[in-house]
């Protein structure tokens, strides 16, 4: 009986915490290991431990191998069919034939050798049992000890031999980090690595605020109120979404708790970020609204097409509404989701102003009338042609300028103009096609890329290279501002 076996197994699994099935594969590979300098570096060896009595068998192993095979190179652990059916009948290509051969002492081992895959072993086995840990907490706070810093990395310890790493751009910038600082973070990733930590924090993520206002606010775990969003500027300023599914629950004065006392909890684990709490709303508009918070919106016009919104604010808000260095409305539009575009409301209104006269002058041309009647569809809220022809006749005779003659009169021209584009449309798809980049840009309609694409100018990268009146001698209608905006995203795209 091998006694000393049985006794290392112990030790080693009390002292690591690791399973003695796990030793004993340790010692069976350090065993084979030390085999190898008797039998040769290329033999293949396996050694078999007894669990219950700690005496162990080594068995040298030979691949078999075809006869006539290319991959027969290393006869020190590969044999070929023929000679394998001597020793076993029923040998195919493909087994493995055994042979027990002579032990390798385990008081004589290399002891250095056998320490270094046992240490291996139980390192592996370890980490493995890390992974296994949190891999299910992944979205969950973690808190340890700073460690160490690495190159700007903060190393912590969560106890267990567990180790988490924040990495630099995970940090709050400018947070001051000391070894032995308590320090919480957001597990967003678990990855096995070889060497180094393998659980990954973040400070700077919108779910680490979520995360703190859960803690922070038991009306959110109880299911009362709902975090519908976030939008940070690490360290510095913050906005998070709420919406209350009990009417009776304010769920901005729950977040921000007595005196402030909730909010300035959250905003304390953040190095003094400033927290705005935003009520959630169904309108999207409304909801921009809240979220432009401090600053008052005096009007707001939604353009659904292009995902964007104006936003016009009075002259001496403006600065507070954009923000230091644009924070307020940049959180604004990560938080909704929406571009948006932020001017005073004169602005806003000549902006509004200038698309009706766009809109006024498309329905004089498509629909042959006089500048009455487009400013009564206009003044009606209609912005496209495919709105007159296709909405039910009932909307348009509501205007009381309008009776059935005109009603179907207007109609029928917009759907003449709207197949007439389609048939253009289908002629130009058979001859010079814009690239996808081309009909994806920023401010392009599909009539304006297939006209650049029929005058050569096919991909972003082409539209780039243009000057503005280079643009405008292919298409003088599109004006000097448009050009230039075109030409201005192309390159952003292009060059990106």
């Amino acid at each position: 009986m091998n006694k000393n076996i049985l006794l290392m197994v112990d030790v080693v699994s009390n002292e690591k915490g690791v399973e003695k099935e796990m030793i004993f594969q340790a010692l069976e590979a350090a065993l084979a290991s030390a085999g190898k300098e008797k039998y040769g570096d290329e033999s293949e060896l396996r050694v078999a431990i007894d669990r219950t009595t700690g005496e162990y068998d080594t068995y040298r192993r030979w691949a078999v191998l075809e006869d006539d095979s290319e991959d027969f190179e290393y006869p020190e652990r590969q044999i070929k069919l023929t000679y394998a059916q001597k020793e076993k009948e029923d040998s195919q290509p493909g087994d493995v034939i055994e042979r027990k051969v002579e032990s390798v002492d385990f008081g004589r081992i290399g002891a250095q050798k056998a320490k270094q895959v046992i240490v291996q072993k139980v390192r592996e086995a370890e980490r493995s049992q890390i992974v296994a840990a949190y891999k299910a907490r992944v979205g969950e706070l973690i808190t340890g000890l700073v460690k160490r810093i690495e190159r700007g990395n903060v190393i912590l310890d969560l106890g267990g031999n567990a180790e988490a790493i924040v990495l630099r751009d995970q940090l709050i910038p400018r947070e001051p980090v000391r070894p032995g600082d308590r320090m919480r973070g957001y597990l967003y990733e678990v990855s096995p690595q070889v060497r180094g930590p393998q659980l990954f924090l973040s400070r700077t993520s919108p779910q680490y605020l979520m995360e703190l206002f859960k803690l922070e606010v038991p009306e959110i775990a109880q299911g009362l109120i709902e975090l519908k969003g976030a939008a940070r500027d690490p360290g510095l300023r913050a906005k998070i979404a709420v919406q209350a599914k009990d009417k009776r629950i304010d769920p901005v004065g729950a977040c921000v708790g007595m005196r402030g006392s909730r909010v300035q909890s959250v905003s304390n684990e953040l190095a003094g970020e400033r927290v705005d709490i935003v009520p959630w709303d169904d309108n999207i508009a409304q909801f921009v609204i809240n979220a432009m918070a401090p600053a008052e919106v005096e009007t707001i016009v939604v353009d659904e097409e292009s995902h964007a919104m104006t936003i016009g604010v009075s002259e001496d808000k403006l600065a507070q509404a954009i923000g230091r260095g644009g924070q307020n409305v940049r959180l604004a539009s990560e938080l909704t989701g929406w571009a948006l575009n932020v001017m005073t409301a004169a602005e806003a209104e000549a902006k509004k102003e200038q698309e009706n006269l766009g809109v006024l002058q498309v329905f004089m041309d498509s629909l042959d009338v006089d500048a009455e009647v487009a400013g009564v569809l206009v003044q009606e809220g209609f912005t496209s042609l495919e709105e007159i022809a296709y909405v039910p006749a009932e909307e348009l005779l509501q205007i009381d300028e309008f009776d059935e003659a005109i009603v179907e009169e207007l109609r029928n021209r917009a759907r003449d103009v709207l197949l007439t584009k389609a048939i253009a449309k289908a002629e130009r798809a058979a001859g010079a096609t814009p690239s996808e980049d081309l009909l994806s840009l920023n401010g392009i309609d599909e009539d304006t890329a297939y006209a650049l694409a029929e005058a050569g100018v096919a991909n972003c990268e082409s539209l780039a290279d243009l000057a503005t009146d280079e643009l405008l001698e292919m298409l003088p209608d599109l004006g000097d501002e448009r050009a230039s905006a075109l030409i201005m995203a192309a390159r952003t795209k292009a060059y990106a």
